[in-house]
């Protein structure tokens, strides 16, 4: 079933996730992906004065960097939702790290969103983290849609851009827009769908939106400050691509091997109005989810979500745990009473949240494709499903096993209760994951993460929201395997392997550490690879 019969016969529920555009935005570090979540915001309305990055140094920072240590590095390292309304249009902004080490945390996330919008540096096209990211929307087939970003400074020729993204990405790469002007020239963008041309002026830091005169193409060129030479190199571009938007691939797109490409500036709002006039038909609302067995649930059916992450802290001033729950069926209203389906416990949702950043605001009612802030009775966990209906469950987050290890102490020996409570914490936020020490000692736990900046997040949360300094120890485990729960034959082969070690996380999941790459080779070859996986689902 496609998209398009889910929802071809809407019911009331399913009528509403028509309205809803839950995307994630995806991006290489530096390629001004949080800038450009504060300019849709801006345009959005959500704003009335962007918090760009030169804005920071007068001591604003961006909405969708709300912890300590965002603010004060000035990098995103963790999702944050966001949500904005636009001509009858409800979006859900879902603001991922770019970092790599972060990695985790946003492939979570991509699970959450209907579409991805990719943003590109102009100057280094598609770098190494856009293509991993890339390749989780290719195999959820989730449709992308692609900025190319900092026009306003030296980069690629545009032709050249889109001959990066398909070679790298191998996708076919449509434009949408077209920049006017290059560099410290670019002035505007012709529009390729409504064939009109918008000039820019800039406004102070692009904090507000820039002012513009939308006119026809020829128009707009006698305008322009371009030299007759570049005005009719332009006129020939786009001679050249001009129809290739209305011959796109309608099926193609759906299904992530087709992006249509807008041009523009985050930092000085060039390109904003034209991306977001067409984002709204472009991306699609929410769709269907599999359950377990395979079978697509309805949007029209009773509430269920699943929840794709997990936050504590975000009010230092109170000590809780916020789920961000993805809406996949029925409407949710406030005092829903809902069942958690690993453990079948009722709970009365009767203080659920919409969220901007760390704002929250008591939320009534949601729809398919909505976040929902949730307060975590303690027994939620990322991957969990939550459902007011017919039993159902949704086995779609996998938790990824570590490739960086440390040990770590309390430099506090009376702390040592705090300790395992802030870790236990930042492990069910699938910050890092946590597991005993083999033949360690009491106040020792051994950490493991995807990226190695998450052992600076660890640090400074457990030191900033439990009052915890940590030490840390590199130790020399090469790489860690989830084992089956029924595993106790498995591990009895492995405990007798050369280099292998046996342990269990803060749930008590059996997972076996190997001192090397060949350790991990040999223990494949002895109870078999399909024993040892490289993630495990709630």
């Amino acid at each position: 079933m496609t998209q398009t019969d889910t929802i071809s016969k809407p019911g009331r529920v399913a009528g509403e996730a028509a309205k809803r555009r839950t995307f994630a935005i995806i991006s290489h570090p530096d390629a001004g992906k949080t800038t450009l979540t504060e300019k849709l915001l801006l345009y959005g309305g959500a704003l009335h004065e962007a918090g760009s990055i030169r804005a920071r140094k007068a001591s604003r920072h961006a909405a969708s960097d709300w912890m300590s240590i965002e603010k004060e590095r000035g990098i995103s390292v963790t999702s944050s939702v966001l949500r904005f309304e636009k001509d009858n249009i409800r979006y859900n902004l879902l603001d991922t790290p770019g970092h790599k080490d972060f990695s985790e945390d946003t492939l979570r996330t991509l699970v959450a969103a209907d579409s991805g919008l990719m943003v590109i540096d102009v100057a280094k096209g598609v770098e190494e983290q856009t293509e991993k990211l890339f390749e989780v929307c290719r195999l959820r087939q989730v449709p992308v849609i692609t900025f190319v970003n900092k026009c306003d400074r030296p980069g690629m020729e545009p032709l050249e851009v889109l001959s990066n993204v398909e070679n790298k990405l191998g996708i076919e790469a449509i434009p949408a827009s077209w920049p006017v002007g290059y560099g410290q020239k670019f002035q505007g963008i012709y529009d390729l769908i409504g064939k009109e041309l918008h000039l820019y002026q800039k406004s102070e830091h692009g904090a507000k939106k820039a002012d513009t005169v939308i006119c026809s193409l020829e128009e707009g060129l006698e305008k322009s400050s371009l030299s007759d030479a570049e005005k009719e190199a332009l006129r020939e571009e786009i001679m050249l691509i001009e129809d290739m938007f209305s011959g796109m691939d309608p099926e193609g797109f759906k299904k992530g091997t087709v992006s249509p490409v807008f041009f523009g500036s985050a930092l000085n709002n060039f390109g904003l109005d034209v991306f977001l006039n067409y984002f709204k038909e472009l991306a699609p609302p929410p769709q269907a989810y599999s359950d377990d067995s395979g079978e697509l649930h309805g949007l029209d059916e009773p509430f269920s979500g699943f929840i794709f992450k997990l936050q504590a802290n975000m009010n230092p001033d109170h000590r809780d745990c916020a789920a961000f729950v993805r809406v996949t069926s029925g409407q949710f209203k406030r005092g829903l009473e809902v069942v958690h389906a690993g453990t079948g416990k009722k709970v009365r949702m009767s203080t659920p949240h919409t969220l901007m950043g760390d704002e929250r605001h008591i939320l009534e009612e949601a729809y398919p494709g909505d976040i929902v802030s949730l307060f975590n009775p303690g027994f939620f966990r990322i991957g969990s499903t939550l459902y007011s209906g017919s039993p159902v469950s949704f086995n779609v987050i996998p938790l990824f096993t570590p490739e960086h290890f440390m040990k770590v102490s309390t430099k506090d020996p009376f702390k040592r209760k705090q300790l395992r409570e802030g870790l236990k914490q930042l492990s069910e936020e699938g910050v890092v994951h946590v597991f005993e020490v083999p033949n360690g000692v009491g106040n020792e736990l051994l950490l493991g993460t995807v990226g190695v900046l998450q052992f600076e997040v660890v640090q400074h949360r457990m030191a900033t929201e439990y009052g915890v300094e940590l030490h840390m120890q590199p130790v020399s485990y090469n790489s860690a395997r989830w084992l089956p729960s029924e595993s106790e034959k498995i591990i009895e082969k492995l405990e007798s392997s050369y280099s292998t070690h046996i342990t269990r996380d803060m749930d008590e999941n059996p997972i076996v550490l190997f001192d090397s790459a060949y350790a991990l080779t040999q223990a494949e070859e002895k109870v078999g690879a399909e024993n040892l996986f490289k993630y495990k689902q709630d």
